[in-house]
């Protein structure tokens, strides 16, 4: 059986705006400079995680305290996250074509409730978050435990997402990368928008 695998972020969530607000507030809290596009630039390359790891290094900050002010109001930006175009279209033609379809993200527990909100919830099997203690992409560790707990063969299985860390996480756990940002290459299809996923997926 043919299973899709969706990172959220950049690839079925328009959440950038409420990320970046949420950066903005840790950065007020701790009088850092927020410099908006040099910081949205690094995370669509790298990630949240590495930005803060970094800019608490540089400043002597407390990693865990210095994020804990970006999570501490995550929920009242909710309302600025939206469905990319696309992506209930092709959620729900995976689902008529009887596809299995995960979430793994490094979003946390607060990627359940957007599901819920934003009305997509239903369509998959397990989600997987960055609080559910797998090791962060580009380890496959939780790819591979989707692949163990439901037993799907991993040449049938695709990961969608829009950074090179989820290409590279598929790579590593042997499974097809659908990529929104990354170009073609050996272990990498790029698609231009989510309904190019029709497109690529081999039906099995």
């Amino acid at each position: 059986m043919t299973t899709l695998i969706w990172d959220l972020d950049g690839t079925l969530f328009d959440s950038y705006k409420a990320i970046l607000a949420g950066i903005e507030e840790a950065y007020a809290h701790y009088g850092l400079i927020y410099d908006h596009e040099a910081i949205k630039n690094f995370i669509l390359k790298e990630s949240v995680h590495a930005l803060f790891e970094r800019v608490a290094q540089e400043n002597n900050l407390d990693y865990d305290a210095f994020n804990a002010a970006r999570a501490e109001h995550l929920t009242t930006h909710n309302h600025l996250v939206k469905l990319l175009p696309g992506a209930k279209e092709i959620l729900e033609w995976a689902h008529q074509e009887g596809f299995s379809q995960f979430i793994f993200t490094h979003k946390g527990h607060n990627a359940h409730r957007l599901l819920a909100d934003l009305g997509i919830a239903h369509y998959f099997t397990e989600v997987v978050t960055g609080d559910d203690g797998f090791k962060r992409k580009p380890d496959p560790e939780a790819l591979n435990y989707l692949a163990d707990k439901y037993g799907f063969e991993k040449e049938d299985a695709y990961y969608i997402g829009d950074r090179q860390l989820d290409a590279e996480c598929a790579r590593k756990a042997g499974v097809k990368s659908l990529n929104l940002t990354v170009e073609t290459n050996s272990y990498n299809q790029h698609i231009p928008d989510l309904l190019a996923v029709a497109q690529h997926v081999q039906k099995k």
